[in-house]
Order: C-alpha cells, then structure tokens, then sequence
C-alpha cells in the first residue's frame, strides 16, 4: 500500500492543545499478556532507582522545552508499568519539577495509573497532595481465579479496597476490566462489570484480551480461552451493561458517566500533542510547517545511562510524510464514537475535506462512516470494521 500525497507542505494556522505523558517501566510482576514496556522489578538488582529516575525525566523534559515553547501543558499521564510502585514523594518531586519547567493550566487533568497490588491508604493520599487528580486502577477482574490465570499480584477484596479509597479522595476515578478471559462466561463477565458499576466509579476501561506477539500468551495461548462467538457475546453483556447503568461509550474501549471521560486520551484521539518522556515514551508534536513524532531508548538502563551523559542520544525524532498524515488523523479520531468535528481534519493536519473527498465517499459508499458533511464519525458498522474504515484512506 502506498500514501496518499499532496502537493504542499503542511501548514498550521494554530497549534493543537498539549499533554505530557510519563512513562514508568516498572512492575512487580510483568503479566503474561503485557506488551507494554514493562520490566519486572526482580531483575533490578538495586532496588527502584527512584531518585534517578525522577531526575532523568526532568532532564529528558529539558530537551523538549525548545519544541513547545510558549504553550500551556492540558493534561499529563503517568503511566507503565506500575506507577503507583513509586513513593508519593517521589510524584510530589516529579510534579514539582514539571510545574518549574513547563506552564500547566490550572485545571490540568493529572492522571496517575495504579496496581491495587501496591495499594496503601496513605501513599494514595500522598498522591492527591501531590497533585494528582485522577487515579486509574488496573483491576482487570474482581475474581481471583481470574486474575490467578491472567498472572495479576493482587486479588479482588484488595482491588475493591483500592477503589473504595480512591473514590474517596479523587474526584475522577477509572477502573480498567479485561473480558474474553479464558473459561470466562457470560455471567463471569457480567458478574465482573456489575461489581465495577457498583463501586460508583465515573469511568470504566474494558479491553478485550488479546494474544500479543512476544508475550507468553502469544507464544503459548491460555486454555479456555472463548471462541469468536462466545467472546462477541461477552463483549455485547458488558457493553450493554454499562449503557443500561448510564455509561456512554465515548470511544473504542473505554465508557465513561456525563463529565468523567478522561480527557488526556480524548486528546489523543483528537489529533492533539503530546510530549512523551521515559524510557520508551512516545510524542507527537506540531509545529506551524510540519508535525514530528519522537520515541525514547526503551529499555530502562540504556534511557537512564542517556540521560546522565547524552539526553539527546536518547531521543529519536521524525517528521510524519506529508502523505500519511490523513490515516494518521482518522487512525485516532475515528476511535471516537461520536467521531470529530471534519473542520478539525484542516486544523490538525493542514489537510483540507476536498483534498481527500474520493477516500471519504469510498468510507461511506462502504457504509464505514456516517454521511453527515460536517462531522468524520464511524457508523456502527464502522466501529465494528474499524480496519475496514481505515484502509480508505490508503491509496492503492
């Protein structure tokens, strides 16, 4: 397949608005299922370089500065790996590092992801004072032999716990489930969202597990797992149990209450920036003539060894061709159920609706994207054949 080209470069009349992710790489355990860059905390054989770390992203961020400068931080994420495995002063320093080097708004959204494997009351609270605003708890499932097969540290009382803690000091709260789990029903699938329902959180991730490339689940696939039918019956209870409970889907696997999306990945999905710092971390960033993206060394020791001698060595930048930028702006805004504004395409991409009206009319010939000139949103059978819908922004 090839891209499709345009004749001119990209020109932006405003810049998007701009998050910062946070990468943390390390778990307790690294799951069977995990394709993320995550590394297990056993292999370290000093312990958790708190410190070190914390003082390689504030250098990593520095080199960001010059390609941001001016503009106002929207949202910021730490994820991973397990976060909430650092200490609360450890957050506290990190926030109060990027706070003296980059503007946050005053109502930024600061996301931190936690393991309820690594739940304490008090490092919860010490996170809400170190200005965090919004937690995100990977649960997976509320029952243990689930979690037991998908190789997860905690068990469902303390997941429960971490929540009910959580919703006491946070005002937004995200529990992250996984269905088609293997020898998982209907009714264990259901049991597992009622109880998340249940729990008053504002928000509820729910992920289809699937078979990674280079994980042992790839390579030796759990016994049990449900076939193609059964897991589309799964997936229908959950999603129609969370609507029932008055959940929107806003987007391809996450539901969220009136007010409660997280509105770092709607930035995302939105086409906006991001910086992206730690070890693996990616970015994206536009400028006024061109947009880039940026990737970090992945593996925690050669990032950090980076950052003390050579922060720029640590730091790959590319800018996106001018012919991809289209399936790269429907690769993200078309997970979003309520699709963008088609205004938005020109803003974020410099590429105007005309320029590719043939790709648009082969999306809604095919039924992929509802016919409404003023808006780009996948039809439910687009949602369904997401792929499907994608490739018609890929010229032959």
């Amino acid at each position: 397949m090839t891209t499709i080209t345009f004749p001119r470069p990209t020109r932006l009349s405003a810049l998007p608005p701009l998050s910062l992710y946070i990468h943390i790489p390390w778990c307790i355990k690294k799951c069977p299922y995990c394709d993320f860059n995550s590394h297990s905390l056993k292999n370290l054989q000093n312990g958790l370089p708190e410190a070190d770390y914390v003082a390689a992203l504030l250098t990593d961020l520095q080199t960001e500065l010059p390609h941001v400068w001016g503009r106002k931080v929207e949202t910021v994420f730490i994820g991973g790996g397990t976060p909430s495995l650092f200490s609360a002063d450890a957050i506290a320093r990190l926030l109060s590092g990027i706070r003296a080097l980059l503007p946050l708004q005053p109502d930024a959204e600061i996301t931190l992801e936690a393991n309820p494997g690594t739940f304490e009351i008090e490092k919860f609270k010490g996170f809400k004072d170190a200005g965090i605003t919004r937690l995100s708890i990977g649960v997976q499932s509320f029952d243990d032999e689930m979690l037991q097969r998908l190789g997860r540290v905690h068990n469902g009382g303390e997941a429960l716990a971490a929540i009910d803690t959580a919703l006491n000091l946070f005002e937004k709260v995200n529990i992250d489930l996984m269905y088609a789990l293997p020898h998982q029903t209907v009714q264990t699938a259901l049991s597992d969202v009622q109880t998340a329902i249940a729990t008053g959180a504002g928000h509820i991730s729910a992920y289809h597990l699937t078979m990674e490339p280079n994980t042992p689940f790839g390579h030796t696939p759990p016994q049990g797992l449900p076939q193609d039918d059964a897991a589309l019956d799964i997936e229908d209870a959950v999603h129609g149990a969370l609507a029932q409970a008055g959940f929107r889907h806003y987007e391809t696997s996450a539901f969220a209450r009136a007010g409660k999306e997280c509105r770092h990945n709607l930035n995302y999905w939105q086409f906006g920036d991001y910086l992206g710092i730690g070890a693996g971390a990616h970015g994206k960033i536009s400028h006024h003539d061109r947009i880039g993206r940026t990737v970090r060394r992945r593996h925690p020791t050669e990032y950090l060894a980076a950052m003390q001698h050579s922060p720029a060595a640590a730091v790959e930048r590319k800018n996106i061709a001018e012919g991809d930028l289209a399936f790269e702006f429907m690769m993200n805004a078309l997970r979003l159920t309520d699709g963008v504004p088609a205004a938005l395409l020109e803003e974020r991409t410099g590429i105007s609706t005309a320029q590719i009206m043939v790709q648009i009319e082969t999306a809604r010939r095919k039924g992929l994207l509802e016919p409404n000139p003023t808006v780009f949103r996948p039809s439910e059978k687009g949602l369904l054949f997401l792929n499907d819908l994608l490739q018609c922004f890929l010229a032959d």
